[in-house]
């Protein structure tokens, strides 16, 4: 068992997979990248990738602001990631990260005339953010809008910006940073979707607010209509109300569903993890094993050799 790479049209092991230091997106981060989770089903001893042709949808977004232009389209995107997990021979939820790029060697900062590549790696992750309650600080950097570099996909210069946001936050003793946009209202973590319980209310902010357009955040907001009959309300959220609501908590790939309880030494409601985010998070975890058919157009069941 072995993390496995779809590269330059080849399967092989990772640590077979190498490109030039003179990459162009490596000086430039000029790429946009995914993150796709493989759900190991030890009962049904078979794994679910979840929702992968959406994440590659919303790649093929990027790629078109970044002018890449790829010889794939979302199915095959699809089965050679497929592929590249069944190869490394795993037991285990799995972590996959295709990466779209500019792949001349070449120095120069530009978008055109310029070489596109395209990998996906399959490996193992652990807990982005560990399994308790996140404690966070307000972060002094401003989350990047989109009249500077688009939000709505996962472009690898952007992610200076939470990378800033993450250290500071780190160093000062916290999980993560939650990061305001350039009007001042709450847009997300460094690397998840961010939502609210006020008075009985599930609130996000809305996509003009400088956030990722999330997977996960999309799968919360369809769970908690759909199974709990709770609608979201997508608005503009101020800081202040974070201290005074009643939950806070994160959603990504890497994430899942994640309750914060302290922000800027503030408890978030009585400092525990909030009863919606526990439904929630249950639910998630239910949902990405594949045990619901309802959502059967979001799974991708794959048996291990």
């Amino acid at each position: 068992m072995e993390p496995y790479a779809f590269f330059e049209d080849k399967f092989m092991p990772l640590k077979d997979a190498k490109m030039g230091i003179l990459t162009q997106a490596l000086h430039y981060g000029t790429a946009c990248f995914g993150g796709i989770r493989g759900f190991w089903d030890e009962e049904k001893q078979h794994f679910c990738l979840f929702r992968v042709k959406d994440h590659y949808r919303r790649q093929l977004d990027a790629c078109k602001i970044l002018n890449i232009n790829l010889p794939y389209d979302v199915d095959k995107m699809a089965e050679v990631t497929v592929e590249t997990v069944r190869l490394t021979g795993f037991k285990e939820n799995v972590y996959c990260r295709p990466l779209a790029y500019k792949s001349s060697e070449a120095i120069g900062v530009k978008l055109h005339d310029l070489d596109d590549g395209f990998f996906v790696i399959a490996t193992t992750l652990p807990a982005y953010l560990g399994t308790g309650g996140i404690r966070c600080c307000t972060s002094s950097w401003r989350r990047v809008s989109d009249s500077q570099i688009s939000p709505r996909g996962k472009i690898t210069g952007l992610y200076v910006n939470s990378a800033l946001a993450k250290t500071d936050a780190n160093r000062a003793g916290f999980d993560e940073a939650i990061m305001m946009n350039e009007r001042g209202h709450v847009a997300e973590g460094t690397g998840e979707n961010l939502f609210v319980v006020i008075k009985g209310q599930l609130i996000t902010p809305p996509p003009y607010d400088s956030i990722l357009l999330g997977i996960t955040r999309d799968t919360v907001m369809q769970l908690a209509r759909n199974e709990l009959g709770i609608e979201t309300v997508e608005r503009s959220i101020d800081r202040s109300e974070l201290y005074v609501a009643d939950e806070v908590f994160f959603t990504g790939t890497a994430t899942n569903v994640a309750p914060v309880v302290e922000l800027d030494h503030r408890p978030i409601g009585d400092g525990e993890t909030g009863p919606l985010a526990a439904k929630l998070r249950e639910l998630y975890t239910q949902v990405t094993l594949g045990r619901n058919p309802k959502y059967s157009e979001w799974y991708t069941f794959l048996k291990p050799e």
